[in-house]
């Protein structure tokens, strides 16, 4: 069995800008909690339009950059 891994913190913490997730909020205009969500992978529920903000600020083009699929253990 597969699961969705969401890797918003893994790409914050090796951005060579050195942002946080405030600085990230900021960019996208999405609440903090919400990006801290995604980070921790405590979202159950995954907005296309935050990903679309999210990969646009971080000019992201190829979206398993922020996600992937793996097996569940």
């Amino acid at each position: 069995m597969f699961e969705v891994k969401i890797k918003l913190k893994e790409v914050i913490e090796n951005h060579p800008n050195k942002l946080t997730q405030k600085d990230l909020a900021r960019m996208t205009g999405i609440r903090e909690a919400t990006i801290s969500d995604f980070a921790r992978g405590s979202r159950t529920v995954i907005n296309i339009e935050h990903l679309q903000k999210i990969a646009n600020a971080l000019n992201i083009t190829d979206i398993r950059e922020l996600i992937d699929l793996v097996e569940k253990e």
